[in-house]
This record gives C-alpha cells, structure tokens and sequence, in this order.
C-alpha cells in the first residue's frame, strides 16, 4: 500500500469563509468530479439565511460537536444526515455546532 496519492487537509489550516453572520465555512477537498468536503462551524442562536436546497446531488452531514437543528428536529453531536437532491431545509442551532458536509456529487 501507498499514501502517495493522498491529499488531505487541517481544519485549523482551511481558508474560511463567513457566510452569514457567525456561520463559517472551511472548503478542506474539492475533487474533479465536482465532490466537495467542508466543515461548516455555526455559533449558538444562528440560522441560515433562506432555505438550503441541495442541487445538483445531496448532503451528507455529521455533527462533530453541538447540536444542530434541520428546522424540523434536533440532531446531537455523532449523528449522520443523508439529504437526498432536492430535499431541503434551514440549517440552525440554539448551541452552536460543528458540521462535517460531503457532496459527493457537488
């Protein structure tokens, strides 16, 4: 076996982006087919601004820490979210959170 082809990044080390007020995202892996890894951090009492529509393929998500909140149900720190395409929801939190997001279609 060979690492020689691994690309990997630190959380601590990924550019980050604010995109809304104290809600951050760190992109740590694009790849050639469009699939995307970031990690989304969302301070206490923040909310998506509109509804997040995942086009062109779905969501994966699992909550590293906190609790994060669909607009429907709370999901604690260790769960795993499939979001097919086409679902949707609003992203928020009362306690603040860690995401990890895969798109592994874009």
């Amino acid at each position: 076996m060979t690492t020689e082809q691994y690309v990997w990044s630190t959380v601590q080390d990924a550019p980050v982006r604010e995109v809304f007020p104290g809600i951050r995202l760190r992109p740590l892996w694009s790849g050639a087919n469009g699939a995307k890894a970031h990690v989304l951090e969302m301070d206490a009492n923040t909310s998506w601004q509109g509804v997040d529509v995942h086009e062109p393929g779905p969501e994966e998500v699992f909550v590293v820490s906190g609790v994060f909140n669909d607009g429907e149900r709370d999901y604690p720190a260790g769960s795993f979210i499939h979001a097919p395409a086409g679902s949707s929801h609003i992203p928020q939190t009362t306690t603040g959170c860690t995401l990890f997001l895969f798109y592994p279609e874009g």
